[in-house]
């Protein structure tokens, strides 16, 4: 909308930069670049000639981010891409650092327009790139009820989504699906809201939202691109907000940091075979938001840093052996 201005509150960001540590000559990659708060930071904290790429799927980030961001022209790029476009673009060995911080942007759930909201009237779309086909309608609307519920527990670990995906193949039936107070009244009056803290429906709206945007695909793809283009010694910060990132971010950690290749599916300490790890973690902890953060941007509350040290490149022809299940071989 035109009178609406993408304003966007980054979560840790003192802890962002601490993580980065953005310095003069330095340069930097935020994949995420929403409304540019963290970028601005990092290019503050790099003056003065600290480089800064940027990259959102967002057409409505990505116009915001540039408008932020021209007290810093000439020291910044943007583009608008997906996760695993960046390394043909910039390169391999390029970044000092590389931020990614999931999830979505304030903006995309207050403007109702976008669709992302349960709370707010607009159509049922929930695309990040609204240049996209598939929109969260389209799902609701002829996706079968065996591919529904499988959705909603996969992305949404939604424990009724049976019952809810029954309600909506039901109401589908009379009339289709147009609205997000629509889909959302028919999960409360299939669920109830049982006292719950929760509105019945946010599980099944981040299912969706995960779906339309493929935002785990999107990840898994984005985690090796930014290894390749970030420079030995080189880190990595990921911010994530619920626990299928949080656990696709360790996975992908803890596999590369490992100093052995297991010699059989067993996992046998004595067939161990030795191998330089790839990566590091900063610290095997994550950092979380303090409480003063969360009182003031209870958005922040789920939030969850964990930054990795490149010690150098993935295997040739391995990179994605963290998710094809071939570790053992």
């Amino acid at each position: 909308m035109k009178d609406e201005v993408f304003q966007h509150l980054s979560v840790l960001p003192r802890e962002t930069l601490e993580a980065l540590e953005p310095r003069s000559g330095g340069v930097y990659l935020d994949m995420t670049l929403g409304g540019a708060g963290h970028a601005s930071l990092v290019l503050e904290q790099s003056g003065p000639d600290g480089k800064l790429y940027g990259t959102d799927r967002d057409g409505d980030a990505i116009r915001a981010a540039g408008e932020r961001l021209k007290p810093f022209e000439g020291r910044f790029e943007i583009r608008r891409c997906p996760f695993a476009d960046v390394s043909d673009w910039l390169g391999e060995g390029t970044c000092d650092g590389v931020l990614m911080d999931l999830g979505i942007s304030s903006p995309q759930v207050d403007w109702g327009h976008r669709g992302f909201s349960f709370m707010k009237m607009g159509n049922l779309d929930m695309r990040m790139d609204v240049g996209d086909q598939v929109t969260a309608a389209d799902i609701v609307n002829t996706w079968s009820g065996d591919e529904l519920i499988r959705i909603f527990r996969l992305y949404g670990e939604e424990p009724r989504a049976r019952r809810v995906a029954q309600a909506i193949t039901e109401r589908r039936a009379v009339k289709p699906f147009e609205t997000t107070l629509q889909l959302a009244e028919c999960i409360e009056t299939a669920l109830g809201r049982r006292g719950d803290k929760h509105h019945p429906a946010t599980r099944v709206f981040q299912a969706l939202r995960m779906q339309v945007n493929d935002e785990l695909g999107q990840l898994e793809r984005g985690l090796v691109a930014a290894w390749k283009v970030l420079k030995e010694h080189g880190k990595l910060v990921t911010i994530s907000f619920h626990s299928l990132e949080a656990r696709m971010v360790k996975q992908f950690g803890n596999f590369w940091s490992l100093d052995y290749r297991a010699g059989d599916a067993m996992d046998t300490p004595a067939l161990r075979i030795p191998k330089q790890p790839c990566a590091r973690w900063l610290s095997r902890k994550a950092v979380k938001p303090s409480v003063e953060e969360t009182r003031s941007n209870p958005r922040a509350r789920s939030a969850q840093l964990r930054t990795l040290i490149k010690l150098r490149a993935l295997p040739a022809g391995e990179e994605m052996d963290w998710r094809t299940g071939k570790r053992f071989r």
